[in-house]
């Protein structure tokens, strides 16, 4: 079933969990990734970045996660990831996206809150929810960004005033994580997030969930953190179990990279603690 990530960040607010933002770029991984949720009976947002445009157009996208979704017994939010243009992103909109992420965290604080307001006026009265970035999550090598860049850490304080000067409905922090293959086990700051967690109103998401650690990521669906994307691991464990099986065929290698990534997102599903949830619960 197709909903919202408001939905879904009620009931793990309520049951203190975080859900995986899996990052498709393909019928394949998008496909794996919904059929992984309903077999193991769990939520699940497809993420569709802005960045893997070159790979898959935003109508090809929409078709699929919206088509996936609404076949399934499991609710599954469609979510634009990293949306940096405002043209982008109102079409995600009108064409279903169920949530979409207006990222200006690059951009000065007052800039950030002018674009991320504006973002989430026009999606509100579409019936679309709103996620914006606080900080800002540097790339390691990264997968996932065109762009490699330094990480800025999310202030508290900032972070309650952007939630009431904008409206969003959720908030990516900065605490310590990456986007891509981060060299070691990045060190998180949870008295930062505990900060933020009591003082921001809104379900709070983390960016860079690849190679973070186990231990990490889920101290943070324990201590606060609703969402928490995923990438780079996905297509890092497609490869290794291509390497793993070395298939004879095409047909072998989308089997056995479908079985890496399908295997990553049961793992995770265990690491967030992730509880089943249908429709209508709360």
């Amino acid at each position: 079933m197709l909903v919202t990530t408001k939905e879904l960040f009620a009931h793990a607010e309520k049951h203190n969990y975080a859900l995986p933002a899996a990052n498709f770029f393909d019928l394949t991984s998008a496909r794996t990734y919904a059929e992984t949720a309903e077999r193991l009976n769990k939520p699940l947002i497809l993420a569709f970045a802005q960045s893997h445009m070159n790979m898959l157009t935003l109508e090809e996208a929409a078709m699929i996660g919206k088509f996936l979704a609404k076949k399934s017994t499991v609710p599954i939010a469609l979510h634009l990831d990293h949306g940096t243009d405002e043209e982008v992103i109102k079409r995600a909109i009108h064409l279903g996206f169920t949530s979409v992420m207006i990222d200006a965290s690059e951009e000065p604080f007052e800039e950030n809150v002018r674009r991320s307001k504006e973002i989430a006026d026009y999606a509100h009265k579409n019936g679309v929810v709103v996620e914006a970035e606080i900080g800002h999550v540097g790339s390691e090598n990264s997968l996932e960004s065109a762009v490699n860049s330094q990480s800025i850490y999310t202030e508290p304080s900032e972070a309650v005033a952007f939630a009431k000067l904008t409206g969003v409905d959720s908030l990516a922090v900065s605490i310590g994580t990456s986007h891509g293959h981060y060299q070691g086990i990045p060190k998180i700051n949870f008295d930062v997030l505990k900060e933020i967690h009591h003082a921001v109103n809104v379900p709070l998401v983390l960016h860079g969930g690849s190679s973070s650690g186990d231990e990490n990521l889920e101290k943070c669906a324990l201590e606060g953190i609703r969402k928490i994307n995923i990438f780079t691991d996905f297509v890092t464990a497609a490869m290794n179990e291509i390497h793993k099986n070395q298939p004879n065929d095409y047909f072998d290698l989308l089997h056995s990279a479908s079985n890496g990534m399908s295997k990553t997102l049961e793992h995770y599903f265990t690491v967030f603690h992730t509880k089943p949830y249908r429709e209508g619960e709360s």
